[in-house]
């Protein structure tokens, strides 16, 4: 386990760093709230499979996890999101779905490669420009929010117990960005 704050627990969470740390909270909920929650021409459980694949490209344990989790919530099998890190190629996505998350990965992997072939693979698929920027949103947001993770030694995120996970899973579809910060007591 790496301890990079020795302030925090030695096995951090997420809250321990936002405890510790509250000034940019409100702001960066609201932010994931908008992004995540918000109108958009994708459903929420493409945002939160992109939100897993991003964290599972950079080898983020916890947002892993917790996005992977947070799709199951919305209907994503979590197999599907196993098989995307294993092998991109053949794992059983939507094909509308295919060139978002080939974007999201090259974007991830390889931003300053992006071309017009890349946008127009997504735009062949059907998706709008405004699909598309939600998706390059939802991928730098995990790209930041990965760092954040990384960069101060939160561990893996805990695994749920199968026979707690229909009562998570309920919690996750009911329950905002913001309203985690208000459990964990950052905001008011």
């Amino acid at each position: 386990m790496k301890r990079l704050f020795p302030s925090l627990p030695e096995t951090a969470h997420l809250a321990d760093v936002l405890r510790a740390f509250p000034a940019t909270v409100r702001p960066l909920l609201e932010l994931h709230d908008a992004l995540m929650r918000g109108p958009s021409d994708l459903s929420v459980a493409e945002r939160e499979l992109i939100a897993a694949y991003v964290s599972g490209l950079n080898a983020c344990a916890f947002c892993f996890g917790a996005h992977s989790l947070m799709a199951r919530a919305f209907g994503v099998d979590t197999a599907v999101i196993d098989a995307l890190i294993a092998d991109p190629a053949s794992a059983p996505v939507a094909e509308p779905v295919r060139p978002l998350l080939a974007y999201v990965a090259k974007l991830t992997q390889t931003p300053t490669l992006m071309t017009q072939a890349d946008a127009e693979a997504v735009y062949d698929a059907g998706w709008s420009e405004a699909a598309l920027y939600d998706a390059i949103q939802t991928c730098a947001l995990y790209n930041y929010m990965n760092r954040v993770i990384e960069g101060t030694g939160v561990a893996p995120y805990p695994d749920v117990a199968e026979a707690d996970m229909e009562a998570e899973l309920q919690a996750r579809r009911s329950r905002s960005y913001l309203d985690f910060g208000k459990t964990i007591g950052v905001i008011e």
